[in-house]
This record gives C-alpha cells, structure tokens and sequence, in this order.
C-alpha cells in the first residue's frame, strides 16, 4: 500500500564498469538544440553591438544551461522507459518554442521565451521528484532543493517577460545569477540543508559523452551556416578561400577539442573519487566557453565569406579573433580541470591571437581570419605532437591490463 503511488522504477541501471552510452531519444532531443545555435549566431550578427552581444550571451546562458541540466536528469533516469520518453518529447516541444522566440526574445516575444524556459526548467525538476520518489532519497532531497532555487528565479524569468528593455536584461540577468551560483552553493535551502557533489552519483563517462555530442551540434551549426552562405554567393577565388579557410578552422576546432581534451576528460571523471565534483566544473560550467567560441567564430565565418576582401571592420575582426580566444579558453579550462597540467600550446596560442589585433586595420578579412585560423592550427599540431608519447603510454598500459584480466 505504501508504494502504490509511487512511481515506477526508471534510474538507469549501472552494471560495474558498463558505461551508459547516450541513448537515441537523447540524440532525437538534442536536434532541437541545433536550431537553437543556429538561431543565437543568426541573432548575433544581426545585433553585434556592445548590447546585442550581452543579450546574446544571456541567451546562450540560458539555452546551454536547460540544455545541461537535462543532460543531468538522463543521467540518473533511463532514457528507455516511456515516462522518460514522453518528459523529453514535451521538453522538446517547449525547445522549440524556446527557440523560436530567440530572435525577438528582447521584443515581443519575451513572454514566450521565459514561459518555454521556465517549463523546462520547473516542469523536469518536478518529473524528476516524481521519478526519484521512494528510488532515490538523497537525490530526491538534492531535487526538492533544486526546485526551490528554480521556483525562484521562474518569477524573475516571467515577471522580465513582461517588462521590457533594461528592465527585462536586468531581471533575466538575476535570474540567470541565481541558477549559475546555486550548484556551487550545494543549493542550500533553509529546512533542507545543502546538496554535496559526493551525492551526485553520475555516470562520468555518459555525461562526457553527452557535451562532446553538444560541441559536434556547436561545430555542425557552424559548417551548416558556412556551406549555406557559401551556396548563395557567386564563386570567386576570393569567397572558395574564404569558404576553404572556414572549413579548415572548424576541424582545427574539432581537433583541439576532440583528439585529447574529450577522451582524457571522459577517462578522468570515470575514474574520479568524485564525479560529481567534476561533472559540476569541467562539463557544467567549463563547456559554455567552448560553445560561445564555436557561435562567435561561425558569425566570423559567414562575415568574411560575405566581405573577404575590403576594409577589415571592428565587427568582422571582433568575431573572427573573438571566436578562437573564446574556443582556446573554455579548452584551456577544461583541460586544466581534467589532467594534471595547463596546455602550453593554448597559452602560446592565446598569446599570437592577441598579437594579430592590431593587424586588423592593415589587412584583408580573408587574410585576417587565415591568420586566426592558422593559430588553430598550429595548437592543434602541437598539442598532438607534444602529447603523443603519453598517449603511446597510455595505450600501452591499457592493452596490457586487457591482456592480463
């Protein structure tokens, strides 16, 4: 009688050293997402100004972070069971209201975008009360904790849906404050006390899997924008190197990221003391930077391919030097967090992107972002030649404890 209310089991099962793989209706949700990039880089060249760009920013703050927290919740529920099934399709369908709204979300539709987010945001927390019920108690406690910061700042999303202008970037802004700072807090709650990382038992490597699947939606966004501008300009020498240099600094992006960054991260957490620690730093947090990089960079790229020869602009250089310090950054973190030492590389290549700046008013857009993205590549080269004795070893060590289990 007890648990005749009480929700059906739908935790993922953990089978020892089984990694939970993402599933296809979190890939399915994850399609929402692309239209998602794709609008906020459509939004930030239209209104790249001092305030556009903040407003951009607060946008992809929040499109990241509902994206993230449902990357959270997967973790813990299986993605199989059809109540899960049918939490994600109408967080889906609020996605894309979500996201329809980015455009005009400082204009008429400001109401529709916090409406959208705050039932994302709200509405899974409360599912997963549902879920965890007599399953999980800590984790159901961490949640009631959850639900109390969201229901926070839901008044401030709505009640800045119906305001507008400054009023309406000053409340989404607090807003946006509250969720960022409650994971660090532990979401300490009066009567409830606070949440510790050792009570977020997650599934490292399913969580790393599931924000490199987020960095491949960023970079897809951004070879989708290139290839579309590209189709509709006439094909000169001047827009094929434009179009040539694009592509190469999107896999110069995808290299810096994936060929050690990704795989070194995903083993660190799976083998952490304290995954949640991690979770909460380097894939929570640390991410956002890499995801404005790629959005700024592919504003970049569809600027020089519409002016690749010309004067070199504020706006055009602001993009294409933006995007790769932005990039280099969130991977600098993120290494940081998941391996013993900084990237030299990223530093030095830090250090040459701010030496072209003053660049900017002497030579072309396209030479200008050649130069950027030769940066990229040349970190991508060193990172890949400077570590691959380690990984040699590595690889090494890993067939030899295969041979001898």
């Amino acid at each position: 009688m007890a648990g005749r209310h009480a929700a059906p089991h739908m935790l993922r099962s953990r089978n020892g050293h089984e990694h939970s793989k993402a599933t296809f209706v979190e890939l399915f949700f994850d399609l929402v997402f692309v239209f998602a990039v794709t609008q906020l880089s459509h939004s930030l060249l239209e209104h790249f100004t001092v305030r556009g760009i903040g407003e951009t920013t607060l946008l992809l703050m929040a499109v990241w972070w509902v994206w993230v927290y449902t990357s959270w919740v997967t973790n813990w529920l299986d993605p199989d069971r059809t109540p899960v099934r049918l939490m994600l399709f109408a967080l889906m369908l609020a996605g894309l209201v979500l996201s329809t709204s980015i455009p005009q979300a400082f204009a008429d539709k400001g109401l529709a975008f916090a409406g959208a987010y705050v039932f994302m945001q709200v509405g899974r927390s409360l599912f997963m009360l549902w879920a965890l019920h007599r399953h999980s108690p800590g984790n159901f406690r961490n949640f009631q904790r959850i639900c109390v910061w969201l229901g926070a700042s839901a008044i401030l999303w709505i009640a800045g849906g119906l305001a507008e202008g400054d009023a309406r970037l000053g409340l989404w802004a607090a807003a946006l404050v509250i969720e960022y700072v409650s994971p660090s807090l532990g979401f300490w709650t009066p009567g409830l006390g606070r949440s510790t990382t050792a009570d977020w038992d997650v599934e490292g490597s399913h969580l790393a899997e599931r924000c490199g699947l987020f960095i491949i939606i960023a970079l897809g966004e951004s070879v989708l924008v290139t290839g579309a501008t590209f189709a509709k300009l006439a094909w000169s020498p001047a827009t094929v190197a434009a179009f040539a240099t694009a592509f190469v600094g999107s896999v110069a992006m995808w290299w810096i990221y994936f060929n050690i960054g990704a795989e070194r991260g995903s083993r660190r957490i799976s083998a952490s003391d304290d995954p949640g620690r991690l979770a909460r730093l380097a894939y929570t947090y640390l991410h956002l930077p890499l995801v404005a990089g790629i959005i700024v960079a592919a504003a970049g790229d569809e600027l020089i391919l519409a002016h690749p020869t010309g004067h070199t602009d504020v706006r055009t250089a602001a993009a294409v030097l933006g995007g790769p310090v932005l990039y280099l950054i969130g991977n600098l973190l993120f290494k940081r967090a998941t391996s013993d030492r900084p990237a030299l590389s990223h530093i030095v290549g830090l250090i040459l992107l701010a030496g072209l700046a003053p660049l900017a008013p002497v030579v072309q857009p396209l030479a200008f972002a050649m130069a950027a993205n030769l940066v990229l590549v040349i970190v991508a080269v060193w990172e890949t030649r400077s570590l691959q004795p380690a990984r040699a070893d590595a690889a090494a060590g890993e067939l030899s404890s295969a041979k001898q289990s």
